[in-house]
């Protein structure tokens, strides 16, 4: 058995943080469940929005070519929907990460900082 790299005796955990521990503990994983909980439907309803622009924009041109007014088609306002959409997400992302996501990392932050302090 060689010795830890940290200079401490062999089979003698070195001074810090249980960072495995961290991440089971309860606090951590409802920061999890929370961020996937908003992440994963966004993700899975924006894919559907993208790849039936993409399936539309393929299979049903004569659609997509029809004309809104002069030159804009439902391709075209189809199209920039997109990046509305994008932005719309990250907005909501943001706003939510604020309010439901910063305050438990900002705790779970705090207490790893005053453990470090300890140690």
């Amino acid at each position: 058995m060689s010795a830890p790299s940290d200079g401490s005796p062999p089979g003698i955990d070195p001074p810090g943080i249980d960072y495995i521990a961290v991440e089971e503990s309860p606090r951590f994983v409802e920061l999890r469940r929370t961020h996937r909980s908003f992440v994963w439907p966004l993700t899975v309803a924006f894919l559907v929005w993208y790849f039936a622009y993409v399936l539309l924009s393929s299979f049903a041109t004569e659609f997509m070519a029809t004309r809104v007014w002069g030159d804009v088609t439902i391709g075209l306002l189809l199209g920039l929907g997109q990046f509305v959409t994008t932005f719309a997400i990250t907005m909501g992302y943001v706003s939510y990460a604020n309010r439901r996501l910063d305050p438990i990392s900002s705790e779970i932050r705090a207490d790893l900082e005053q453990r470090e302090a300890r140690s």
